[in-house]
């Protein structure tokens, strides 16, 4: 069946946030008078929702406090510190162009969320931005891309879900969804290929499939 809809994860698929994320999760860290943790370290843990990201961070026990530290930073810095991934806006134009549907699932807040995506120019190709404050529930649930797909008018058969992590199989999975998974996030391109899920390069790499 031909694709009509595509629900792209955000962060190491559309985005680099990863310098937003550590320095927000640094700031809380801060606040909590714990010293600062490499980049490297922190990226690790990204995708899964804050409160487990944070909680990861700084232990279970602070998880709570932390969340309302780093969202307290991450509101005055995030859009300085994020970037579009290489291509990325190209390709979901040249997307919009075939005619295809397209929204975004991410375990970031949607305010966060839809404030990236229309800072870096992707907002007027988008039908929604879906996130654990609009389906209320986080990734693999997946009442997330259940409401992008119904946004879209889009049936789970004729769609296609863009991530770029292990979790983003089960998310797929769970909603009905195939799925292609990226190698531009935080995750070896081996460890992906190890899910059996198909893996592309890039968006670019993937969209030429989709529109062939």
């Amino acid at each position: 069946m031909k694709v009509r809809g595509i629900v792209f994860d955000l962060d190491g698929t559309l985005v680099d946030s990863f310098e937003a994320i550590a320095r927000s999760v640094n700031a809380a860290r801060a606040g909590l008078s714990l010293p600062p943790l490499p980049k490297a370290e922190i990226t690790k843990h990204v995708g899964r929702g804050l409160h487990l990201l944070l909680g990861d961070l700084v232990g279970p026990d602070l998880a709570d406090r932390a969340v309302v530290l780093y969202r307290e930073d991450h509101a005055r810095t995030y859009l300085g510190h994020t970037k579009p991934l290489p291509g990325a806006l190209e390709t979901v134009r040249r997307l919009h162009e075939a005619g295809i549907r397209m929204s975004v699932a991410s375990n970031k807040l949607s305010t966060f969320s839809r404030g990236i995506l229309d800072h870096l120019g992707f907002g007027p190709y988008l039908t929604t931005v879906e996130g654990p404050d609009t389906a209320g529930a986080t990734k693999p649930d997946p009442a997330m891309i259940g409401r992008c797909l119904s946004a879209m008018g889009v049936e789970a058969p004729e769609a296609i879900y863009v991530g770029d992590m292990p979790l983003d199989v089960e998310s797929a999975r769970r909603a009905g969804v195939a799925v292609v998974l990226v190698a531009t996030g935080a995750v070896a391109a081996e460890v992906l290929e190890a899910t059996g899920a198909e893996v592309a390069a890039d968006l670019g790499t993937f969209a030429r499939r989709v529109t062939r």
